[in-house]
């Protein structure tokens, strides 16, 4: 099994209406607005139900409301991207009641991270559909250039030509080499935690793997990479692309994040880089298309370049 042939949306242009959805938990109100705000500053018309303030304990409402209104957003033809509010937990309730036959027929871009994720990956290798692994309206949009690149959240959304060299000066070699793939992945608790269920994540042959995390203790991050391995997923990737991985050291230093990836990079023997700002991360995060070719070069000026477009004009 190689590479996929992904269904991508239309390209975003100025004065079109986004969508916002809320797939996981609630959000602060001030925050969401902010988001709003910064949404219309880029010049597109941010648009949302009522009921994406919904709450029920720690969930943004009801797992089939959430879903419904999803799929109504999906579903309006008006509609050319879905952004979501936040992550938090509850993003795979919706999967029961989504079709990925019907989803396929009007493909959007879906943007979204942490547990957004189990979205993303429902989207690119279930539904065969291109999504955006990039900020939510709620504490990354109404951050503003603090919390999201706004050029490569732009370059994902609204231009069909490939993003090129991804800004990413931190990015380190792993495991030397280069290699090129379609790229998925997005959260690694999610990735793993969708293994042995229907809608488990399964990224084709030859791809390039996307992994980040936040505030897991290296062996957890250890025992999460074993579920990917034992699997089969790891070996499926032509090379491996880390995020940042913040707060996920021990808190002594004396067993870091970037070890116990620079291990596992070291086992699947394949190119692999430690650092891509992408989700979760301190600073600016880049927002990076799933689902297309990029070419990872594990050198001493390390690099991930996408080489292909996720919509078309």
């Amino acid at each position: 099994m190689g590479e996929r042939v992904l269904r991508q949306a239309t390209a975003l242009r100025a004065g079109d209406r986004v969508a916002i959805v809320a797939p996981a938990s609630p959000f602060p109100r001030d925050e969401f607005e902010a988001g709003v705000e910064e949404i219309r500053r880029l010049g597109f018309e941010p648009v949302f139900e009522p009921g994406v303030f919904d709450r029920r304990r720690y969930l943004a409402g009801e797992p089939l409301d959430r879903a419904n209104a999803f799929l109504r957003a999906w579903a309006d033809p008006a509609i050319a991207v879905v952004l979501t509010a936040r992550g938090g937990f509850g993003s795979v309730q919706l999967l029961p009641f989504l079709d990925a036959a019907i989803l396929r027929e009007t493909p959007k871009l879906l943007v979204g991270y942490s547990d957004v994720t189990a979205l993303l990956g429902f989207l690119t290798t279930r539904c065969g559909i291109t999504a955006v692994h990039g900020p939510t309206v709620a504490g990354r949009l109404g951050r503003g250039d603090a919390a999201y690149h706004r050029a490569s959240f732009l370059q994902a959304l609204c231009a069909a030509e490939p993003a090129g060299e991804l800004p990413a000066p931190g990015l380190e070699p792993l495991v030397a080499g280069e290699a090129s793939g379609q790229i998925y992945g997005g959260n690694l608790t999610q990735l793993a935690a969708s293994l042995g269920t229907p809608w488990a994540f399964d990224p084709p042959q030859g791809c390039v793997l996307f992994l980040e995390d936040v505030n897991e203790r290296p062996y957890r991050l250890d025992r999460l990479l074993t579920q990917l391995e034992q699997a089969g997923v790891l070996g499926r990737a032509s090379a491996l692309v880390f995020g940042e991985m913040p707060g996920c050291d021990e808190a002594d230093g004396a067993i870091t994040a970037r070890a116990i990836c620079g291990e596992w990079a070291r086992r699947v023997g394949r190119p692999a880089v430690w650092g891509l700002p992408s989700g979760h991360t301190a600073g600016a995060a880049i927002s990076l298309p799933l689902g297309v070719r990029m070419r990872v070069a594990a050198t001493e000026a390390a690099a991930v370049v996408i080489a292909e477009g996720s919509a078309v004009c």
